[in-house]
């Protein structure tokens, strides 16, 4: 399975629309017009209208009169994510995408208690890869948002993975706890979390999916390795998900396959009543259209 199968899938599911928080972003806008030229949605642009339309008109004219483009003036980038998270609240859109706007900045908005996205569970990060040499998908989670999350939070950030897993065609995805070790070490508390995860997912408290843990790295995603070791499991070696026990690993585990794996990859926030796009600078184009299609295969 390949990213590209998102964009694809993405336009099946009918009209979709993005809500896109502080729009006058060269970048961001770069990835509107490549997903309005593959017909994956619909586009909410909320910002300082006379820069959206500079920019559009020097860099993306080709969509300057496109039906699938409003243009909706902010005062400010905070005023804008008000917009754009009210636009996906009372669901004139179906996913929030940030743009020119500090992370802090959108979540803010996202978590007000008056007219946010909250759901009472955890926001967690969920990147979708295409690794070179891997005949599936491997997701990632969580990378950029929970620094070190408990069990219960740990729970929650596999339930939303699972719920990202589903909305790109894995019905039942497997999901490998990471640790340094495939024992549990009572002194390791990433391998007591896993054993955790483990139990409640064979008692039903984590559903649509099968946990079992603690799992090297290697274990989870190479069936060679696993056998060298003696493990016997419905996840090693085929890991839809990998969970990692902190943000340092995700981070790292996330560039590596970037930068050294040059792995393809497309990720949002999950959680919230609909999905959050947050790109980076750092993110090419490709991977904002491949976060877009995401987001838009993931919203209910």
């Amino acid at each position: 399975m390949e990213l590209d199968s998102l964009l694809t899938k993405a336009t099946q599911y009918g009209e979709k629309t993005v809500a896109v928080a502080a729009a006058e972003d060269e970048e961001v806008l770069e990835a509107v017009a490549e997903a309005i030229k593959l017909n994956l949605a619909s586009f909410l642009l909320f910002g300082d209208e006379e820069k959206i339309h500079q920019l559009i008109k020097e860099k993306h004219s080709g969509i300057a009169d496109s039906q699938k483009l409003k243009i909706i003036h902010a005062e400010s980038a905070s005023l804008s994510a008000e917009s754009a998270v009210r636009a996906v609240k009372e669901q004139k859109a179906n996913v929030l995408m940030k743009g020119n706007i500090p992370t802090a900045g959108i979540l803010k908005a996202v978590l007000n208690k008056e007219y946010g996205l909250r759901t009472g569970n955890v926001l967690s990060h969920v990147a979708v890869f295409e690794v070179p040499g891997f005949d599936r998908l491997t997701i990632v989670t969580d990378a950029a948002m929970n620094i070190a999350p408990d069990l219960n939070q740990k729970a929650q950030i596999v339930k939303n993975a699972v719920e990202i897993a589903r909305g790109i065609g894995i019905e039942k995805p497997l999901v490998a706890p990471v640790a340094a070790v495939e024992v549990v070490n009572p002194a390791m508390q990433a391998t007591l979390d896993a054993a955790a995860l483990t139990l409640m997912s064979k008692r039903g408290q984590i559903k649509d999916c099968v946990v079992d843990g603690p799992l090297a790295l290697d274990n989870a995603i190479s069936f060679e390795a696993a056998e060298h070791k003696g493990i016997k499991s419905e996840v090693a070696g085929q890991a839809d998900i990998l969970l990692v026990p902190t943000i340092e690993v995700g981070n790292t585990l996330y560039k590596s396959l970037v930068y050294f794996a040059k792995a393809k990859v497309g990720a949002v926030i999950a959680g919230a009543k609909a999905p959050i796009v947050l790109t980076s600078r750092a993110d090419s184009a490709e991977s904002k259209v491949y976060s877009l299609a995401l987001a838009i295969c993931s919203a209910k």
